[in-house]
């Protein structure tokens, strides 16, 4: 059995809005096409969520049900948790691992530096920055979210917008 983790960083946001909280940031044009191009590559690629979950934050949100929507997820299944906006690596990475193991392939959807972080704890060769809507797919050799690891990995790839 493998569970795959699928790490996407939301697409390109504005500061362009005065008073708008960083929490409420929307996505620019570029960083909805870039989306659904990221999203098209996915379908082609036949990678599949059984669950998606994004930050709470509007850019990571809309992110979320871009692909949901590009993928024919149901857009009313995609969960939103509180732990993907967080600024602590182990954070997140408790939360992967708790993370049903019903579940094979995940996607979640957050920010930097925590998404560049989190791929970079299991990629042979890290990254610099996870660009927004990056993707880092990670397949790991285990059945279980508590035992990935450097060592359970089992492929990876990297779907970057400015390579497609």
């Amino acid at each position: 059995m493998t569970k795959t983790l699928v790490v996407i960083r939301h697409g390109k946001s504005t500061w362009e809005y005065e008073g708008i909280s960083d929490y409420d940031r929307p996505l620019k044009e570029v960083g909805i096409f870039n989306t659904i191009a990221i999203s098209q590559k996915l379908r082609g690629g036949g990678i599949s969520p059984d669950l998606i979950i994004s930050s709470p934050a509007n850019r990571a949100l809309h992110t979320a049900m871009i692909v949901a929507r590009e993928l024919h997820y149901p857009l009313n299944k995609v969960s939103i948790s509180p732990a993907l906006y967080s600024e602590i690596d182990n954070d997140v990475l408790q939360f992967i691992k708790t993370i049903d193991n019903q579940y094979n392939c995940v996607f979640i959807f957050g920010h930097n530096p925590v998404f560049t972080d989190i791929p970079n704890m299991f990629l042979r060769k890290t990254i610099d920055n996870l660009p927004t809507s990056g993707v880092v797919v990670l397949e790991f050799d285990c059945s279980n979210w508590n035992d990935i690891s450097k060592k359970s990995i089992k492929s990876e790839s990297l779907i970057f917008p400015k390579n497609l």
